[in-house]
């Protein structure tokens, strides 16, 4: 095992929606961008959302790439990219009209005890880090191209066959540090037709009245998302 926590996931038993479907699916261009930072001898994996699609057999609506490298590195790495972003500062990479964001493996921020939203978040980690401190357990996943396996810290897989969206950590906490993530979890549960996990539910309307302290931006932004995301009815 590579990692503490590593799970391999080849099973024979698979649905043909699961692991083994996902590297003959991977955007080309994502693909260039994970195998350039690993042969300048950096970690790097796709993470997340694209992740998640591939495995449940949806057509992601992009990819992202997470590594050991800084954004400056990446950007040295890289001619066809730029750095973007002050409270969570990434990189993305160009081809034409796509954008590959690849951001840097991140451990959670210093928190304040009386007041945990997290107002920046540049922390440097390690892969095992960077899963622990994402939103829900279901985008906390990496795939590791090299080996075709999926690096799961955080019982992802288990929730992804289950239809479930649950928080990583404690929810009630997770939603303090950033409110957006209330609306995230609505997103997911329509469009994927899960279901919010009940410690998760109850830790939402309770944290609900948070949600003015969002960012308009970032709020704005994920409510379009949630409008493009063909379940808005449901989500609504």
């Amino acid at each position: 095992m590579w990692y503490r926590g590593f799970r391999e996931c080849m099973s024979d038993s698979k649905p043909p929606t699961g692991v083994e479907q996902i590297f003959g699916h991977i955007d080309p261009d994502a693909m260039k961008v994970v195998r350039r930072l690993l042969q300048a001898g950096h970690e790097a994996y796709l993470v997340g959302g694209c992740v998640r699609d591939l495995y449940l057999g949806r057509t992601p609506k992009d990819f992202d790439v997470a590594t050991s490298a800084t954004p400056e590195i990446i950007r040295k790495t890289f001619r066809n990219s730029r750095v973007i972003g002050r409270r969570f500062k990434l990189a993305h990479v160009f081809f034409g009209p796509k954008i590959i964001e690849t951001s840097t493996f991140r451990t959670a921020p210093p928190q304040d005890d009386e007041d945990p939203l997290i107002t920046h978040d540049n922390e440097w980690g390690t892969v095992e880090d960077d899963a622990r401190r994402r939103d829900f357990t279901i985008n906390g996943l990496f795939y590791d191209v090299e080996d075709r396996r999926i690096v799961d810290f955080v019982d992802g897989l288990d929730d992804l066959d289950r239809g479930v969206v649950r928080t990583i950590g404690d929810p009630a906490l997770r939603f303090r540090e950033d409110p957006v993530r209330m609306i995230r979890a609505i997103k997911f549960a329509a469009r994927l037709d899960f279901h919010i996990e009940d410690e998760t539910w109850k830790a939402l309307l309770e944290v609900a009245p948070d949600i003015v302290r969002s960012s308009r931006a970032r709020l704005l932004e994920e409510i379009y998302k949630l409008l493009r995301s063909g379940a808005a009815r449901r989500c609504f």
